[in-house]
């Protein structure tokens, strides 16, 4: 198939375009690069059957030649990305999700939004179903990006219910794994960073705020999956195993070998206290679940790390 990946060149997008790529599909990767970057992709210099065309999605494109799937998955997606550029994060997910949907439209393809467990906010329904609404602070620190994702999705339907257009939407949780920008502010990258130059591990708040961390080969596997094989609906893409921030620094500290103290700081605003999907209906629609254990993706997290901490 020929397939179109917006923010092909991030961190999540470059993994997927490699799935794609070596499955023998043709692909064009829309990027500004903005937050993603070229070297994701290197490893495809040469290879014809990969375009890659700089855009900024939030404004119209055309492609002529025939398209079959598209992955809309261009946004900054880390808290210090998208409260630098709240404007931009909100014009990809308003005006992205409306261009890459016309494109949809115009070449009668099938479309998967990358969303976010962000549409659910600070929780009160745990662990999160799709069925639940949300409790979103629009006007918050992380409204820009809670809400643009909230939006794209309204509009999915909008364009499945009026046009007819064929689409997917994924719910992502907290993703890790190699090529992740170290200096994101996320808390993977932050303590990647941390334990290898030796120093102390930041928690915020006392480390009582639960996670759930899936990593990137089996969230591809189930994106891919969920385009090929799910539904109209949305669908919670994570891992179920819940753990506290300071369980994961500890997990950290055990791989490292390393006695390196914890340090606290006050929490974030609308920072999510809880946060964990239920995957059942991944799991009855797709027979999809995550593979890779924590001590095994972080261990090829952080062995990729190496060498690229300053």
């Amino acid at each position: 198939m020929r397939i179109v990946v917006s923010g092909g060149a991030g961190f999540i997008g470059s993994h997927l375009v490699d799935r794609l790529l070596g499955e023998g599909h043709r692909v064009v990767v829309l990027d500004n690069f903005i937050t993603g970057s070229r070297a994701n992709l290197a490893q495809h210099d040469g290879n014809d059957r990969l375009c890659i065309v700089e855009h900024d999605i939030s404004k119209p494109i055309y492609l002529a030649e025939r398209i079959d799937r598209i992955y809309h998955l261009a946004s900054p997606a880390s808290p210090v990305d998208y409260q630098k550029l709240p404007i931009q994060t909100l014009k990809v997910g308003a005006l992205g999700t409306h261009n890459m949907l016309g494109m949809a439209k115009a070449h009668a393809a099938r479309i998967l939004l990358a969303s976010t467990s962000e549409v659910y906010g600070d929780p009160e329904v745990h662990p999160q179903v799709e069925s639940y609404w949300g409790h979103v602070n629009p006007v918050g620190p992380r409204g820009c990006y809670d809400e643009a994702k909230r939006f794209a999705e309204a509009l999915m339907v909008a364009y499945r219910n009026f046009h007819k257009v064929d689409i997917r939407i994924i719910r992502i949780f907290n993703t890790y794994g190699p090529r992740m920008r170290l200096n994101d502010g996320r808390v993977v990258p932050a303590f990647l960073s941390q334990v290898l130059r030796g120093e102390p591990l930041t928690i915020f708040g006392d480390g009582s705020q639960t996670r759930s961390f899936c990593y990137v080969s089996d969230l591809v596997a189930g994106m891919m999956a969920n385009m090929e094989k799910g539904d109209q609906d949305p669908v919670n893409l994570g891992n179920p195993a819940e753990l506290t921030i300071r369980q994961f620094a500890e997990e950290f500290r055990r791989l490292a070998g390393s006695d390196l103290p914890l340090v606290e700081k006050p929490l974030p605003q609308d920072d999510p206290r809880r946060r964990r999907p239920d995957i059942t209906r991944a799991r009855t629609l797709l027979g999809w679940e995550p593979k890779v254990g924590l001590a095994e993706g972080l261990a090829k997290t952080l062995e990729w790390a190496r060498g690229r901490v300053a």
